[in-house]
């Protein structure tokens, strides 16, 4: 079976600083390189792609050396940070720009949806910008004719569909050029970040689509988005890009691993700020999924037990009452809930070193994103140690089927009730 996408040795150079990739004297020295059989004088120069440092080149590597090999039915997610190379990828896919080296092999037609509105002709109305990007996927009439109420339908802009979409919000130019890329049947469909400026039933229902397609009609789907639990949900396999290399290709629950892991960590300046001088220190803190899994990772599964592991020195001899608070908080930090060992039960600290273990049941937490506040409290009253973002983690879906993710649920915790159900009641 032929691989749906192959990438090989794929590398894109630009200059920086100028309107087009190279100045007049660059590309006249690549003419004549060309001319007399030489090779790019400018491709064993450049700078990696680090966005935080100023650099000494005037070129740089946006992407360097990709290799990927991309199976039919199979849904990849991109996931790095902004400058990582994704976008430049997906244009280089989409024959947007030219690459510097390498060559893609695609088998089949591909749909792009980079930015909001691409493809779309602003006077035209939303059937006929159907048609046009139809027309542009090379699909027939009658075939287009054939998917249209679906696509109208899909879209949920039918009382706007013969208005010129220049009047359409960023909303419903996504919701249609969604529609039209899903239905129009491409082999290889690519899809950045547009998701992000639908609603949050809108993309719950595209995700779905790209499930169902890739599964039942074996098409073949890239996919760039930040959102971590929308990938999770979809994607078996993932490839992390950093700097314009690839970091990681493999299952999507490690790369979004991978990923949080370089992006989420304790501050570095945390754990010295959680000391009381003559009575407590903070010596390590880690959060992780069971079965205990090496280091902090950032990123954990819902549906498994989470830990959370406090490593602690109590200096004072004397036997002063204190107390130990945690508190669960949201992205917005609010309070989710608070938890102690000390508050409800009798447990007595001693002086020296000690670890103190809680475990987050499997399935109690919904997806999210949670930092975890930690109080030291004398008499249960006084505070004589608040920390702030010691502990941040992102919580995404794990082993459940699409459709019954829980993406568009509201609350923060996901509790499991008995219920009984009685029949043929008289």
């Amino acid at each position: 079976m032929k691989p749906a996408l192959k990438i090989s040795n794929l590398s894109k150079q630009y200059r920086l600083g100028s309107v087009g990739e190279s100045s007049l004297k660059d590309d006249v020295m690549q003419l004549w390189a060309r001319i007399q059989g030489a090779p790019n004088p400018f491709l064993n120069k450049g700078d990696r792609n680090d966005r935080s440092i100023r650099g000494e080149d005037a070129y740089v590597w946006a992407l360097k050396d990709i290799n990927l090999t991309v199976n039919p039915g199979e849904i990849l997610g991109l996931i790095g940070k902004n400058g990582a190379g994704k976008s430049t990828l997906l244009k280089i896919l989409s024959r947007i720009t030219a690459p510097s080296t390498g060559k893609i092999e695609v088998n089949g037609r591909m749909a792009s949806l980079l930015e909001v509105g691409t493809g779309f002709h602003p006077e035209l109305t939303g059937r006929e910008n159907i048609y046009l990007n139809g027309a542009i996927l090379g699909m027939r009439r009658t075939e287009i004719n054939r998917k249209l109420d679906e696509i109208i339908e899909f879209s949920g802009v039918e009382r706007y569909i013969d208005t010129p979409v220049k009047r359409y919000s960023s909303g419903m130019y996504v919701r249609l050029a969604f529609a039209v890329a899903a239905h129009l049947e491409p082999e290889i469909l690519v899809v950045d970040e547009v998701l992000a400026v639908g609603d949050i039933e809108f993309q719950k229902k595209c995700l779905q689509k790209m499930d169902s397609v890739a599964s039942a009609q074996g098409r073949t789907i890239l996919l760039v988005t930040h959102n971590m639990r929308a990938l999770a949900s979809i994607c078996k396999k993932a490839v992390v890009l950093e700097q314009g290399t690839i970091r990681f290709v493999g299952s999507a629950p490690e790369a979004v691993s991978i990923y949080e892991k370089s992006s989420i960590s304790i501050p570095q300046n945390a754990l010295a700020e959680c000391y009381v001088e003559g009575l407590f220190r903070v010596l390590d803190v880690s959060i992780y999924n069971l079965p205990p899994k090496q280091g902090y990772a950032g990123v954990l599964l819902d549906n498994a037990p989470i830990q959370i592991a406090l490593r602690f020195e109590l200096l004072d001899s004397r036997p002063e009452q204190f107390t130990l608070m945690f508190h669960l908080l949201d992205v917005n930090s609010n309070a989710v809930f608070s938890f102690s060992p000390t508050y409800f039960d009798s447990m007595v600290f001693i002086q020296g070193r000690q670890e103190l273990k809680c475990t987050i049941p499997s399935e109690f937490l919904n997806s999210g994103t949670y930092s975890i506040l930690l109080l030291l409290m004398k008499n249960e009253t006084t505070p004589l140690l608040r920390t702030e973002n010691l502990l941040y983690f992102d919580l995404i879906p794990g082993g459940r089927p699409l459709g019954k993710n829980d993406i568009a649920q509201p609350g923060h915790v996901r509790p499991k009730f008995d219920w009984d159900l009685t029949a043929d009641l008289i």
